[in-house]
């Protein structure tokens, strides 16, 4: 998925290091050698704008150069600074230990993820699950954002221009799928509204339901509780749903303490 960007003229911003971390945001999972070409493409950058600061990042060590194949891979200290924010993390501190509980009670998957442009990150997974998964979800993963529970939970209390500007992103990248997408999005937003959570299968066999947590002063997050079963989706619903709203009014209490211990 690109995370290309048209423009860079904030007059706020410091252009070379906004452009150097759009360098670095280029490389993804199945991405792990990325040439100067590859980095213009999937940045917008012109090729040498993305030469010079391609050799900057590597004297400061956040890329490594391999010569044989003229390509730049992500350097070590790049997953030191993850290691930092998760560790360093008071929200995460006090959340993952309900989180965990949950999981271990219920022998489902706990994830904690907030929104980064037109995708999802996890903050935390706890993935209880001990059967061979199809897919093993790990902190600092993204999801796409129109098509899983977290996402259209996040659109569902999104602010209406963002929420019009995403759509507006997923309708040029669904194409002939749209329809069916934007429905589902809509369905989902009425769900939070009605419910609490709204729910989803993009995975075979895999139901995930969402909440939102909105806090004052504090980033959207969003909490899911996914399972691998062949139980319906409504069935699922009617396991997961109380549980997933317990845990989402403990994680506000958590978190307006931990605001009450700051100031």
């Amino acid at each position: 998925m690109s995370t290309r960007r048209q423009h860079f003229e904030e007059p706020t911003l410091n252009r070379s290091l906004e452009r150097g971390i759009e360098i670095l945001r280029a490389f993804r999972p199945g991405a792990d050698l990325l040439g100067n070409g590859e980095i213009s493409e999937r940045t917008g950058l012109s090729r040498a704008t993305a030469s010079r600061l391609t050799q900057t990042l590597v004297e400061v060590g956040m890329l490594e150069h391999d010569r044989n194949l003229r390509a730049y891979r992500l350097a070590a200290p790049v997953l030191s600074f993850a290691h930092a924010m998760r560790a360093g993390s008071p929200v995460l501190n006090a959340v993952a230990p309900l989180m965990q509980t949950l999981a271990e009670k219920l022998r489902i998957n706990v994830g904690l993820a907030v929104s980064d442009r037109d995708e999802m990150v996890y903050l935390e997974s706890v993935r209880y699950n001990r059967r061979v998964s199809l897919r093993n979800v790990v902190a600092g993963q993204r999801v796409p954002m129109e098509l899983t529970s977290l996402g259209r939970a996040y659109l569902a209390v999104a602010d209406e221009p963002r929420r019009r500007t995403l759509m507006a992103q997923f309708r040029e990248r669904r194409g002939s799928g749209w329809n069916q997408v934007r429905d589902e999005i809509k369905s989902a937003i009425r769900s939070v509204a009605e419910r609490g959570f709204c729910s989803a299968s993009w995975q075979p066999e895999v139901v995930a339901l969402a909440t939102p947590v909105v806090l004052e002063g504090r980033p959207v997050y969003v909490l899911n509780v996914s399972v691998t079963t062949k139980a319906s989706m409504v069935e699922t619903e009617s396991m997961l749903g109380g549980p997933l709203l317990e845990l989402s009014e403990k994680v506000k209490t958590t978190l307006a303490a931990l605001e009450v211990n700051r100031s």
